[in-house]
This record gives structure tokens, sequence and C-alpha cells, in this order.
């Protein structure tokens, strides 16, 4: 199953967007239209690459908008950065979320005892690869960190894209922290001080900030699945959410590849209209 992404607007503006694209060319939502499964008797999760390694534009699937493409989010009216938190450079990872899952802000999780934080749940691709925004790969999930951003939960997913050369050797969170040594240390570093830099208070983390094991998160990604699905068939309220797709044949949302393109030639690309 092949994607492709198709860029808008100049990036490192407000207009920048990324829609995509499936194998017949058509436009679909990231956070609907792709299986959130690559291989579900294996456990093989797609993940959507919002921002890549090294990077600081913090990009991000645009949940409120038709077709969510990707966008970079905007704090106060000003593009958002995350800022180099000594000693990384940008994300330390490649960072997106698993189609097809939502955090419900609805829902009190029991072991964080704090509600989802209204996304798609986040992946940190711990890949030899530098992938490139809006490259939809194939990861086989390692493990989770509960991370507690502001009085809700956001789960951080440790994955490894199938296609590392090393993914074989990759099949627990133990594995991480013996093949990449600092890793994991590292990751609980970035993801406690990142927000330091804007006047905010360091991040807490569940479970005392210890990494959670692969089956434990596969049930907690899974567990996202369900209440996505209690989005799409409107068992649950959307909210400010936009859940048009082209494919959730099942779901009130689901909309024809014409009306698809119509949202897409409606933001109007300044790619070519703007002065240096």
């Amino acid at each position: 199953m092949a994607f492709t992404v198709e860029e808008r607007g100049r990036p490192n503006t407000q207009d920048y967007r990324v829609f995509f694209k499936n194998s017949e060319g058509k436009y679909i939502s990231p956070f609907h239209d792709i299986p959130i499964y690559a291989n579900e008797a294996q456990d093989i999760f797609h993940a959507v690459v919002e921002v890549p390694r090294w990077t600081n534009a913090k990009m991000e699937i645009a949940t409120k908008d038709p077709l969510n493409p990707l966008k970079q989010d905007v704090k106060k009216g000003n593009l958002r950065y995350v800022a180099n938190v000594f000693p990384h450079k940008g994300y330390i990872w490649n960072y997106g979320a698993i189609p097809q899952t939502w955090e419900d802000p609805n829902h009190k999780d029991s072991d964080t005892g704090c509600c989802g934080d209204n996304d798609p749940i986040d992946i940190c691709d711990i890949g030899n690869k530098v992938c490139s925004r809006g490259d939809v790969i194939k990861v086989k999930v390692l493990g989770t960190l509960a991370l507690i951003d502001e009085g809700e939960t956001d789960w951080k997913v440790i994955v490894i894209n199938t296609e590392d050369p090393e993914a074989a050797s990759f099949n627990n969170i133990d594995d991480v922290r013996q093949l990449k040594p600092g890793y994991l240390e590292a990751t609980v570093d970035w993801f406690k001080r990142y927000k330091v830099p804007d006047g905010k208070p360091e991040n807490q983390f569940a479970f005392n900030g210890e990494f959670k094991n692969r089956d434990f998160a596969i049930k907690t990604v899974k567990s996202t699945h369900e209440f996505w699905k209690s989005l799409m068939s409107m068992k649950t309220n959307a909210g400010e959410l936009n859940c048009m797709n082209t494919t959730v044949s099942d779901s009130p949302f689901c909309c024809s590849a014409t009306d698809a393109d119509t949202v897409v030639e409606s933001v109007i690309d300044k790619w070519f209209y703007y002065e240096n």
C-alpha cells in the first residue's frame, strides 16, 4: 500500500499544508484513511512521520481541518519551533502518529489518572533512517512512555521502522536499552524539558518515567483504535475534530473523491506567489 504527499503553500509559513494521496492518486486523510495495521497478524502498524529527526518545526496532523493535512503548529500567532535543549538537536527520533487512533479526552486512563489529549497516539521511531515529512512507514512497537502534558495523558510509543537493517534485533523495550544505550534516558530528558525554553515547567510522567513494555504498548495502541472507531461512528462526540474521510464506508463522515478534491483545491496554493 503506497502513499504520496502533495505540498501546498510555502514551508515555514502558516499557509503551508501537506496533503496525502493513496496509490490511486486520490486525496485521503492521514488521520482516518491510512489503515492502522500494516500487518495485523504480526502487530505491525503504519505510522505517519510528522517531524523528521533533527528538525525543529512542530508539524502535526491538522485534526480540526478537512482531510487533516500536515501543518505547522501555531502558538500565540507564531509558528512553533521546538527549541534545541542541550545536548539535543531538534527532535531526536522521527516523530509522528499512528493513524486511526485517538486519545479520547473524555476517557480517564485507569493507569495515568488523566484523560486523553484529543490527538492520534504519538510515535518515536528510533530507526537509523532520517525520514521525510509525510512518510508513511511500517513500524514494530517496542514500548511506551506515559507523558503527562499539562494534565493530559500523552502516550509516546517507541517504535522501529520495519525496514531498518537492525529491526530484527529489536523486539521489546529492553532491546533498546541494551542496543542503543542512553537513548531511552535521552528520550525522557527530552520530553521532560523541551517546553522549558518557552517558559513552561518541566513535564511529568506516569509510572515515575519508566517505560512500559511491548505488550502494554500494543494494548494501549489498540485501545486508542477502539476510541477512534467510536469517534467515526458518532458514538462519541467529535467536538472540533474533523472526521471527513474517503474510505471508512460505514462512517457518516465518509465523502466522495470529488468532495475531497474540492477541499484541497480550496486551499490557495501560494507557493509561487510570495515576495522574496
